[in-house]
């Protein structure tokens, strides 16, 4: 590959934002949806949101709307899945 490393940074920020800012809403949607007793996007949705980038997103979405704090599998896994991420993209970082 002879792109330079700023170009793979500059794809993966945009990436990262983009995940991110569709995990938020997808919180933000699933807490609208519940109120009113309507079709909700599916947990295993929501963590595979997390899981692709978007746990920060995932985690301000838990806490601005309140949305799946009491559940286990967020109230653990969301910042466990932010953790690992932020290891590895720090991991990646010191390669290049």
């Amino acid at each position: 590959m002879n792109q330079e490393p700023g170009l793979w940074v500059q794809i993966l920020f945009v990436y990262l934002a983009a995940v991110n800012i569709s995990a938020f809403i997808a919180y933000g949607a699933d807490k609208s949806k519940a109120r009113r007793n309507k079709w909700r996007i599916s947990e295993s949705a929501l963590i595979t949101l997390a899981v692709i980038g978007g746990s920060l997103g995932a985690l301000a979405g838990m806490i601005v709307f309140r949305h799946k704090i009491r559940k286990w599998k967020f109230r653990a896994g969301i910042p466990v899945i932010l953790i690992l991420q932020i290891i590895l993209f720090w991991l990646i970082a010191r390669c290049f």
